[in-house]
């Protein structure tokens, strides 16, 4: 349903959800009739286009009216978030994006949102409350405390060693599950399931060894009571959703909505869930949700197919000035470039799922990276890449050495990487700040057109492919390259375009 252009607009509350233009749904449930049940740490666009939908839609067909959704956060940033939600009662309008036009609805199943604080007690209450059944997460793939050199729990962070020291008055997320199943515990409440919606492969399990362990560096008891009672599914996610900026507030205006925080996202939406809650869940396949025991192979497709896509992509728009990543598919550079990578060295690394092959995957994400209507930018999607490269590059890179498989490709997103993180475009124009440990990585970005090594003794980020004497050749000629004759000539001569003025190509 494609929804009209209006003059004049309503703004978005429960007691104007009447009188909003009669081309738009919104809830048919009554709100002030829903219970919480789940309460969600991160309420980022992302989420109000995927999981709260997926609640919402079986709200309206009269199901989990006992599952609505507490927004929560830790951090002071979030605290704007909750401010233009709780303005408009936390409803959201959902602006689909399609190649037939723009569609929207309003979305219900949010019913309130708590107070940022830097003692997360209002968060700990309300999920030590027995009605919460499900707390789950979008922090980000940075934000669970992943030790870089092994993949285990990085204890000596500095806020984790501040929650360890004061577990009842934590600064984390997980600092404060931990004291909220501290709390149900010591009141013979059953645990709550922590349920990861972040894009990392085995996100439950890395959730489990957050907790846990945080857990345990203070009591061990807990972290055992814990690890036997406390289920954390993994889950597999997947929905294009932008940033909301100035055009995406105007469409919803045009809509005939006031909605201080709209949402835009692609028609396509999938959820995947290993079916373990120990709580109890909605009946989330109902609404289109995928409930099985093997989220492994439908995880590994789509962070390497979608999550290493967008990277293959992004790095090199940026530095050849591409605004958005279906611009960058329209890029005959770039969008060949894509191509190769993703079929000759991705794709050969996936396996396949029920009903699809990785081929047929990644012409799949071809089609949605090049919808012209949605704007993702290449800022959003290059935004750290000091956790993206190692959750969704390197393992492939791992992966390909081991089968002695061709690493030119990978190599080159690396080498470009590492160029974008210098602050300038090819053109000359600035990169702004685009990654948590940017300063850090735009001082050894800059070395690096003088020494390509220094890049890669980024021994948190590379560990021993630092020293792989294939992956290591390869990227030190393609940053060489790229400083030398800039980045779109080094594409061409990875596709074999054009040749290098510096000699015989080493790779």
């Amino acid at each position: 349903m494609c929804a009209t252009k209006n003059t004049q607009s309503v703004a978005l509350s429960d007691a104007n959800l009447a009188i909003l233009p009669k081309d738009i749904p919104r809830p048919k449930y009554d709100r002030k009739k829903l219970r919480p049940g789940i309460v969600h740490i991160g309420v980022g666009n992302f989420h109000r286009a995927h999981q709260a939908w997926y609640l919402h839609h079986l709200m309206q067909n009269g199901r989990a009216h006992d599952w609505a959704i507490i927004g929560a956060g830790v951090r002071s940033y979030d605290t704007a978030m909750r401010t233009r939600l709780l303005a408009q009662d936390c409803l959201t309008t959902l602006i689909q994006i399609s190649a037939r036009g723009a569609s929207a609805e309003v979305v219900g199943s949010m019913v309130d949102y708590l107070p940022i604080q830097d003692d997360c007690s209002a968060l700990i209450q309300k999920m030590a409350d027995p009605a919460i059944r499900i707390v789950s997460l979008t922090v980000t793939e940075g934000g669970y405390f992943i030790a870089p050199t092994d993949g285990g729990f990085e204890v000596g962070h500095p806020d984790i060693q501040h929650d360890v020291a004061h577990p009842e008055t934590p600064r984390t997320a997980f600092g404060a599950i931990v004291a909220a199943l501290k709390l149900r515990r010591q009141s013979g409440v059953d645990p709550f399931t922590v349920l990861s919606c972040d894009n990392l492969r085995g996100n439950g399990a890395i959730a489990r060894q957050t907790v846990v362990s945080l857990a345990g560096q203070s009591d061990p008891d807990l972290a055992d009571w814990i690890s036997a009672h406390c289920s954390f599914p993994n889950s597999m996610v997947d929905c294009i959703v932008p940033t909301t900026g100035p055009s995406e507030l105007a469409m919803v205006q045009e809509l005939g909505i006031e909605d201080a925080a709209p949402v835009t996202h692609e028609s396509y939406r999938q959820w995947v869930i290993e079916d373990d809650f120990c709580a109890g869940r909605p009946e989330l396949e109902e609404a289109g949700a995928i409930l099985t025991d093997d989220v492994h192979n439908y995880e590994a497709m789509k962070i390497r197919i979608l999550n290493a896509g967008h990277q293959v992509l992004a790095n090199v728009g940026e530095l050849l000035s591409v605004d958005t990543i279906a611009q960058c598919m329209a890029h005959p550079l770039i969008s060949e470039f894509f191509h190769k990578v993703e079929h000759e060295e991705i794709v050969p690394y996936v396996a396949p799922v029920p009903d699809m092959s990785p081929a047929d995957y990644a012409e799949l994400i071809a089609s949605r990276f090049s919808n012209p209507e949605i704007r993702d930018t290449t800022r959003r999607v290059a935004f750290d890449g000091s956790s993206r490269h190692p959750e969704f590059i390197l393992p492939i890179l791992k992966d390909a050495l081991a089968a002695n498989g061709s690493v030119k490709g990978l190599a080159l997103v690396e080498a470009l990487w590492a160029r974008m993180c210098a602050g300038t475009r090819d053109d000359g124009s600035h990169i702004q700040d685009n990654d948590p440990i940017w300063p850090h990585l735009s001082v050894v970005a800059k070395a690096s057109e003088f020494n390509p090594m220094k890049w890669l003794e980024q021994r948190q980020i590379y560990g021993n492919l630092a020293v792989d004497p294939v992956f290591a050749s390869a990227f030190c000629h393609w940053l060489e390259l790229i400083w030398n004759e800039g980045s779109a000539s080094a594409v061409e001569v990875y596709l074999g375009h054009a040749k290098t003025t510096q000699g015989e190509d080493k790779v």
